[in-house]
């Protein structure tokens, strides 16, 4: 039942609890010390009448002569009634009363013995005949100095009580001033943690939070929640694992969590823009940064995070694989025109003229093909370049591989160069193809000097010198999406793999690109490490 009330009848409930309990037990120890100091109050002022009644001389000469006149009683009667005491009880060291507000004992000797035979005030609570009282008992010396009896005061515990019912008015006022207090502060209490928690009650917020955990490490999405202050307030496991953060990350700025670059850019809101598209060294991931507003407040940030590595390669592979199908589609047409060449030829009757046109195409394709195979060693990028003259032909772009180049390394990682080189040629021949004449692409290939230098150049529009800093971060591009597949990446994908292998790579700004990378040789004593596996690769 308990768990069921509503989040503000519990802490009211709580707060009044405590408040009864703290206030009642700080009343009854207020009313107990107050009553123990009354007390001692008043037997000190039993024990100053006592005193003051033993210094009379009077007293003191009427009971050396055994008080014939009966002189003590009328003095102590006089006393009592003007201090307000309950009794003055004058006595001799044998314990005879001399004086009594009950006049039948006097002469009558005291039950208990005579205390301040010892010369010296005694104090304490009596339980008399008379009512319970505050008691002081002071010694009567005679005219030698020597105890000739006791003075013994009372002042009834009524005037105690009374005194002390005085003084606990006050406490209970304080009590429950404070109770209201309490109440209202509770009550203000409830009201703000209701705005902060939304009108949602305690077990509905458990549930929330058993819901987000959940669901954030259940998502395969990368998750990051920034607060209204830029700190991190939560981070799933799949957003760690594509940023590689090992680190606790709660509270912390977004830009302290990243390197330097365009991701921490991102993250951080330095660009806008949705499906922003961020490059690591292991991924390729989209990324989106929405605001947060709830009851009309900015409250952060939430960063998502897509893992779009294997869907971008696959979508590079589907558009290359389109342009080889294209390429092949424009060998059959020109297939088709040389076989309708040959066949007027036979048809003409001139079968010499044929057999010379054969020759002569087929030494030419040969030819291409042997001369790239003899002066490329990796048989795989002599064929990724056999393949781009092919493409390049389709779109109306000459592609030449110079006459100088020549690559035989066999330590050198050729996936690294199909990736470098692959990406190069792609970007050439689209900025070239659909331009002015001439439209030429012009490779270099080398591995002569010290490092293994790759000059890929263009005839089109060139770079722009204000965009010399930019062409390499990933997400920038000129131009718009083609086929699903994501701009700005081929550029940051070789700037990358370059800077990887310890290599440079220098763009000249335009009319006309060149793109020059220097690579250095591995070491061929070394076993070659495996080539991690890199997003957008072109094959």
């Amino acid at each position: 039942m308990w768990r069921t009330r509503p989040l503000a009848s519990q802490i009211l409930l709580a707060v009044l609890g405590i408040l009864v309990v703290t206030v009642s037990a700080g009343a009854l120890l207020y009313v107990k010390m107050t009553g123990d100091t009354l007390d001692r109050q008043y037997e000190q002022r039993a024990l100053g009448i006592a005193a003051t009644v033993a210094q009379m001389q009077p007293v003191r000469d009427a009971l050396a002569e055994g008080d014939p006149g009966h002189a003590i009683q009328a003095i102590a009667e006089q006393v009592r009634h003007s201090t307000a005491a309950a009794y003055v009880v004058v006595t001799d060291r044998s314990g005879i009363r001399f004086s009594h507000p009950n006049l039948s004992l006097i002469g009558q000797r005291l039950e208990e013995p005579v205390a301040a035979l010892d010369g010296q005030g005694h104090v304490g609570i009596d339980n008399g005949s008379l009512c319970r009282s505050a008691n002081g008992k002071a010694p009567l010396r005679g005219a030698d100095g020597t105890v000739a009896g006791q003075v013994s005061v009372g002042i009834c515990e009524e005037q105690v009580t009374s005194q002390l019912v005085q003084q606990t008015s006050d406490v209970v006022l304080y009590s429950a001033l404070a109770l209201a207090i309490g109440v209202a502060a509770s009550w203000l209490l409830a009201r703000s943690l209701k705005r902060a928690t939304f009108g949602l009650e305690l077990a509905e917020i458990a549930t929330l939070l058993q819901e987000r955990e959940a669901m954030l490490h259940g998502i395969r999405e990368g998750v990051i929640g920034v607060d209204a202050g830029g700190g991190v307030s939560v981070i799933n496991d799949e957003a760690r694992r594509l940023l590689e953060i090992s680190a606790a990350a709660q509270g912390q700025p977004v830009a302290d969590l990243l390197p330097p670059g365009r991701a921490r850019d991102v993250l951080a809101g330095k660009t806008s823009g949705a499906d922003d598209v961020v490059l690591t060294d292991e991924y390729l991931l989209l990324v989106n940064r929405m605001p947060v507003v709830l009851a009309g407040r900015h409250a952060g940030y939430v960063i998502t995070l897509r893992d779009h590595t294997e869907l971008e390669g696959l979508v590079r592979e589907l558009h290359a694989l389109t342009g080889l199908t294209t390429a092949l589609r424009a060998q059959e047409h020109e297939f088709n025109n040389r076989l309708h060449v040959l066949s007027g030829l036979l048809g003409l009757g001139e079968p010499e003229e044929a057999i010379r046109y054969l020759a002569e195409i087929s030494d030419a394709s040969l030819a291409q093909a042997d001369d790239l195979r003899a002066r490329i060693a990796p048989a795989e990028l002599a064929a990724l370049m056999l393949a781009k003259v092919t493409i390049a032909a389709e779109r109306d772009v000459r592609l030449t591989v110079t006459p100088d180049s020549h690559l035989d390394h066999p330590a050198t990682e050729v996936q690294t160069l199909l990736t470098v080189l692959g990406n190069l040629i792609d970007n050439a021949v689209e900025a070239t193809a659909g331009g002015p004449e001439p439209r030429a692409v012009t490779v270099h290939v080398s591995d002569a000097d010290e490092d293994i230098h790759i000059v890929v150049t263009d005839t089109g529009p060139g770079v722009p010198r204000e965009a010399l800093r930019e062409i390499f971060a990933d997400g920038y591009s000129t131009k718009t999406a083609r086929g699903g597949m994501s701009r700005g990446l081929g550029l940051a994908l070789v700037h990358r793999l370059v800077h990887r292998s310890g290599g440079v790579i220098d763009v000249t700004p335009g009319p006309g690109a060149r793109f020059e990378v220097h690579l250095p040789k591995p070491d061929p004593g070394a076993p070659r490490a495996l080539q991690p596996a890199t997003p957008g690769v072109t094959r």
